[in-house]
C-alpha cells in the first residue's frame, strides 16, 4: 500500500533540498587590469554619433526626415552663394512604403571635386566650415554625412551622389557607404555618366522617416526656407505628389561674408595656449597682431605690459603660467569690436519680400545693427506680418532662424521664445495670457546672424540664451511692436469711425423728413437737403 501523500513529499523536499545545495552559484568573474586593458579601444566618431543619432536630430522618424532635408539643403544654399550663384534648388520625396522614403535634393551650385565628394558625404567632421569665421549654414562637417549614415543604418542603402563643376567636366556619379568604426568613406561606385546640368549636384538618400503635414514638417520647413532665402528658386514635391514652386522674389544675392580671425575678448586659455604654440610669428606682440582681430600694434603692446610679459618674447616658450596671465590681461584693455564683413543679414526689405507668402494686410521688419557676444559678432532680424489671411484665432505663429536656415524643434529651449515671451505684447495691441504666446492674427519672424551661432546642441535646433542675444532679440520685437501698435490703433479708429458714418447715413433720410415736416419743404427740397448733408460728411471723412 503507497505511503500518504505528505510522507512521499517529505521523502522528496530533503532530496531536492541537498541537490540545489550541491549546486555551487556562478559568482561574476572579478576585472584585472590586464583584462581591463584589452577591452579598451578607440571609439570612432561615426561609431558614437551611430548611437547617439538623437545628438544630431534623427531621434524620431518624422524629425529624421525634415533632418536629412534641411542638411542636403543646408549645403546647397551655401555652395550656391559662396560660387555667386543664384540658387535654382529642386527637393523631391518619393514614399516608397509606408516608413521608407527617398530623398533627393538637386542644385545648380558649383559642383564638388571628383576626389573630395567621398569626404564630403562619407566622413563625419570633415568639412571647409568648422575653421572659417564667418557667416556660414554648416558649421561642424557634421550634418549631410551624419544624413547618409541614418539611411545606411535603417535601410541599408548607400548614399548616391551625382556632381558636375562645369560644362566641359565630365559628371561623376559615386555610391558611397560609411565605415563607422574607422569614420571613412566606402565607395561602391565611381563612374562617369551623361548629365543634362552644367554644374551642380544631386544627393539621394533612402531612409526611414515619417511624413506629416502641419507644424514641424518639411512643407513647413521648405516654406520657411522660401521666406529667408527670396533670392532663391525652389521646386518642391512632396510624399504625396504635390508639387510647389517657390518662384525668387530678387535677383540679388546676399552680401558675400568675409573671413574673420579670433576676436581676443572671445578666446578661452586652452584656446590661447594652441594658438600661441601653433602660430609662425617669432615675437609675441607680432602673433597678437596676425592671429587676432582688432589688435594693433599699441593694443598688442599694452596686453604685454599689463601681463608683465615681454613683447619680444618667443610665443613658443611662454610658460603656461605665463599664457595665463597674458589671458587675464586681455579684458583689462579697451580693443575695438570685431569687424562685421562676416555677417550677411537678409535686410528689411528682403524681409518683407520674404513675408508676403503669407498674405497679410501690414508687414513691417527691422534690422539691428551688429552687436558682439563673447567675441563672436552678431546681427538680430526681426519682422511682423499682421491681419489678411492670417487666422484670427489661436496664439501668433513664431518663425525662427539661424543664418537663413529655419529651425522647427526645441523653441522653448530657444533664445527667440524666451525673448518673444518677455515682451509684453498688450502694450502693441495683442492680446496674451500670462506663460504663453500672444493671441491674434500675427506672423512673428526673428533671425540671428553669425559668424558663430551658440547652438545648444549639435542637432541646430534651439539658440542659447546669451544676455547679449536676449537683449539685441527684444529691441528688435519692441521696434517692430511699436510700428504693430500704430498700425492697429489705427485700425481701430478707422473701424470706429465707419461705425459712426454708418449710424449716421442710416439716420439722414429720417432728419430729412423731420425737416421737411418741421419747414415745410417740398420732396425736392428734401432729397437736396439729404444730398447736402451726406456731402458735409464725406468732406468730414476726408479731413
Amino acid at each position: 500500500m503507497p505511503a500518504p501523500l505528505g510522507e512521499q513529499l517529505a521523502e522528496v523536499a530533503p532530496s531536492a533540498t541537498s541537490a540545489r545545495r550541491g549546486r555551487k552559484k556562478a559568482s561574476p568573474r572579478l576585472e584585472t587590469a590586464q583584462s581591463l586593458a584589452r577591452k579598451q579601444r578607440e571609439i570612432s566618431v561615426s561609431e558614437f554619433f551611430l548611437k547617439n543619432r538623437h545628438l544630431l536630430g534623427f531621434d524620431n522618424p518624422q524629425k529624421a526626415l525634415l533632418t536629412a532635408v534641411k542638411e542636403a539643403v543646408d549645403n546647397s544654399l551655401d555652395a550656391c552663394e559662396q560660387a555667386g550663384i543664384l540658387p535654382d534648388l529642386g527637393i523631391e520625396i518619393e514614399q516608397l512604403s509606408e516608413e521608407r522614403f527617398r530623398i533627393a535634393v538637386e542644385d545648380n551650385g558649383p559642383g564638388i571635386v571628383r576626389h573630395q565628394i567621398p569626404k564630403v558625404f562619407g566622413k563625419l567632421l570633415y568639412g571647409s566650415k568648422f575653421h572659417t569665421l564667418r557667416q556660414q549654414r554648416g558649421q561642424q562637417g557634421i550634418g549631410i554625412s551624419a544624413a547618409g549614415m541614418y539611411g545606411q543604418l535603417t535601410t541599408g542603402k548607400p548614399v548616391v551622389i551625382t556632381s558636375r563643376t562645369g560644362p566641359t567636366r565630365e559628371a561623376h556619379h559615386f555610391r558611397i557607404v560609411i565605415d563607422t568604426t574607422r569614420n571613412r568613406p566606402k565607395v561602391l561606385e565611381d563612374s562617369t555618366i551623361a548629365w543634362d546640368k552644367p554644374h551642380g549636384t544631386r544627393v539621394e538618400l533612402e531612409l526611414e522617416g515619417v511624413y506629416r503635414k502641419g507644424a514641424r514638417s518639411v512643407d513647413q520647413y521648405v516654406a520657411q526656407t522660401a521666406i529667408a532665402n527670396p533670392h532663391a528658386r525652389i521646386f518642391y514635391r512632396s510624399p504625396k505628389g504635390e508639387e510647389i514652386i517657390y518662384e525668387r522674389v530678387t535677383d540679388q544675392l546676399p552680401p558675400r561674408p568675409l573671413e574673420i580671425k579670433p576676436h581676443p575678448y572671445g578666446v578661452e586659455l586652452g584656446a590661447l595656449m594652441q594658438m600661441l604654440r601653433q602660430t609662425s610669428s617669432r615675437t609675441l606682440k607680432a602673433a597678437l597682431q596676425s592671429d587676432f582681430s582688432r589688435v594693433s600694434s599699441r593694443v598688442a603692446e599694452e596686453i604685454c605690459t599689463r601681463a608683465g610679459i615681454d613683447p619680444g618674447r618667443s610665443p613658443a616658450r611662454l610658460t603656461p603660467q605665463e599664457i595665463e596671465r597674458l589671458f587675464r590681461a586681455i579684458p583689462q584693455v579697451k580693443i575695438m569690436a570685431p569687424p562685421t564683413n562676416c555677417l550677411s543679414p537678409i535686410g528689411e526689405e528682403q524681409i518683407l519680400a520674404g513675408l508676403q507668402h503669407v498674405g497679410a494686410e501690414f508687414y513691417t521688419s527691422v534690422t539691428r545693427p551688429p552687436a558682439v557676444y563673447r567675441g563672436n559678432p552678431f546681427q538680430i532680424e526681426a519682422g511682423i506680418a499682421y491681419g489678411g489671411d492670417l487666422p484670427v484665432d489661436g496664439l501668433v505663429e513664431l518663425m525662427r532662424f539661424a543664418n537663413r536656415v529655419p529651425l522647427l524643434y526645441q523653441q522653448s529651449a530657444c533664445a527667440i521664445f524666451k525673448a518673444v515671451m518677455s515682451v509684453d505684447w498688450r502694450n502693441y495691441g495683442l492680446s496674451q495670457a500670462k506663460g504663453a504666446l500672444p493671441n491674434g492674427p500675427c506672423v512673428i519672424f526673428v533671425h540671428m546672424a553669425s559668424a558663430w551661432v551658440p547652438f545648444t546642441s549639435e542637432s541646430k535646433e534651439a539658440i542659447a540664451s546669451y544676455p547679449e542675444i536676449l537683449k539685441e532679440i527684444r529691441l528688435a520685437l519692441q521696434e517692430c511692436g511699436r510700428r504693430l501698435g500704430a498700425h492697429i490703433r489705427r485700425g481701430r479708429r478707422l473701424a470706429e469711425e465707419r461705425k459712426r458714418r454708418s449710424y449716421i447715413e442710416q439716420y439722414l433720410p429720417i432728419i430729412g423728413e423731420s425737416l421737411q415736416n418741421l419747414l415745410g419743404l417740398s420732396d425736392r427740397q428734401r432729397r437736396q437737403t439729404v444730398t447736402s448733408l451726406q456731402t458735409i460728411l464725406e468732406r468730414s471723412r476726408r479731413r
